[in-house]
């Protein structure tokens, strides 16, 4: 794992609490976007967590150039943030980010988070992300009709099943809940979640969330509805 804070002390922090794990470890650590750039360029890394307010180059640009450079071989985001800063959270996520974090989140959410975005998976299932999720719609549907260009369409050939994943994954549901929720084996919802991130074109699940809520399919506060 890559560390990237402008601050000294949270990156000790931080380092102090990944290295305690014994499946995990710091490899390397900037101080900045542009030295995570040239950082990650040169130091193999599975994850990178990255600040998002840093002096010169952004926590934002730093993930678009890292996500946009190393394309498959990139190795996944997690960007920090807070309550007030929601709208750097759509731009990071919108740069590649594969997740976000709460800076003051527990420990064990930081390490639940981090074994959770090298499994491949997406840091959206925590209460404190599912919370952020619903304050950040707004943002996403605010964007959609400032720039209807930006706008983004749930794909026609999504099945009824698919349609019911997908507006899952959007409230943050495991798959094992999924799983739960229908009835089924939690590897046909991987294959189902596997189908709706090909056919949305979603690099995660955390893509496949945005485009939930860009395009109108799950509403800010809105409570899921009853299995069919």
């Amino acid at each position: 794992m890559i560390l990237v804070d402008d601050q000294q002390l949270v990156r000790a922090g931080f380092r102090m609490v990944i290295d305690s794990q014994p499946d995990l470890q710091v490899v390397a650590e900037a101080s900045d976007g542009a030295d995570a750039v040239r950082v990650v360029t040169s130091t193999a890394a599975d994850v990178v967590l990255m600040d998002v307010r840093m002096p010169g180059l952004d926590g934002i640009e730093a993930t678009r150039r890292i996500t946009g450079s190393l394309g498959e071989g990139a190795p996944k985001v997690v960007v920090l943030t807070t309550f007030d800063l929601d709208e750097y959270v759509v731009s990071a996520i919108g740069a590649g980010a594969s997740g976000f974090l709460l800076k003051d989140a527990p420990p064990e959410e930081l390490l639940a988070a981090v074994r959770t975005v090298h499994a491949g998976d997406a840091v959206i299932a925590a209460s404190s992300t599912r919370r952020l999720l619903q304050h950040v719609g707004p943002l996403l549907r605010a964007s959609s009709a400032v720039s209807p260009a930006a706008a983004q369409t749930i794909p026609a050939d999504l099945t009824p099943r698919e349609l019911e994943v997908l507006e899952c994954m959007a409230h943050g549901l495991t798959n094992g809940e999924i799983a739960q929720r229908f009835v089924v084996s939690e590897a046909t919802v991987k294959t189902h979640v596997g189908r709706v991130l090909a056919k949305t074109r979603s690099r995660d699940r955390v893509q496949a969330v945005v485009l939930a809520f860009s395009a109108g399919l799950v509403q800010p506060g809105e409570v899921l509805r009853d299995a069919r």
